[in-house]
């Protein structure tokens, strides 16, 4: 499994248009082969900042969506970006 997460910064007063784009690319993102789970979301504490998850099967997955995702080009600059990608080898509940 691979995880994607972290979060990036855009002008606050642009961040909800940034997220907004992103509606349909989570939409097709979700009925993808491989995607367990993916989100583009407004932090709610900080104005700048947008949260991105995402949870998938496999490295062929990814790069198979990656393939035909179509990113939206939002002419937003991106102020920052500490997105980071996880290998996992291990899945368990975190309170039991």
């Amino acid at each position: 499994m691979l995880i994607i997460t972290g979060y990036l910064t855009v002008d606050p007063a642009q961040r909800d248009a940034f997220v907004a784009a992103h509606h349909d690319l989570l939409a097709r993102a979700r009925r993808a082969p491989g995607c367990l789970d993916i989100a583009i979301t407004a932090d709610p504490l900080d104005p700048a900042r947008v949260n991105n998850l995402e949870r998938w099967e496999s490295r062929e997955h990814i790069d198979a969506w990656r393939r035909v995702a179509n990113a939206p080009d939002t002419g937003i600059a991106i102020r920052s970006d500490t997105v980071m990608e996880y290998s996992v080898d291990g899945v368990r509940p975190p309170f039991g």
